[in-house]
């Protein structure tokens, strides 16, 4: 056994890849259940008191302040349903992919200009472009 697993974890830096991290199977498991009662915990607050549960997530993610009500209670409900969905099968991936886009559009509408521009009406198409050659 590597002596640094004793006491951490060790991230493994690869120059052509993601990095790795090593960890001991105890410690996986504890963060695996961990994170498995704090997501089903969190996601039975939801559904008992909505606004408690979205004032607690706007608290850690204050940019969903920027998000239109129903946009903030969609995702609310996404975000719980990927997170509880994520913490049983290990798969967080959607989650963090989810957050990130739901971070793109609050920060699309906290500019109100450009929020109006998304909404639309638009015009046509758009322009016609050429197909790009073959390489």
């Amino acid at each position: 056994m590597l002596p640094a697993l004793a006491d951490a974890d060790v991230v493994l830096e690869r120059r052509d890849d993601e990095n790795l991290v090593l960890m001991r199977a105890e410690r996986f498991e504890a963060t695996a259940t961990g994170l498995r009662i704090a997501a089903r915990s969190f996601a039975m607050l939801a559904r008992r008191d909505r606004a408690l549960a979205e004032e607690l997530l706007a608290e850690e993610l204050p940019w969903l302040t920027w998000l239109p009500p129903a946009e903030r209670v969609a995702c609310v409900e996404e975000l719980l349903a990927d997170l509880v969905a994520g913490a049983d099968t290990g798969l967080l991936t959607p989650f963090a992919r989810n957050l990130v886009s739901w971070r793109s559009t609050a920060e699309a509408w906290s500019d109100p200009r450009l929020a109006r521009e998304l909404q639309g009406p638009f015009d046509g198409d758009g322009p016609a472009i050429d197909r790009p050659a073959a390489a």
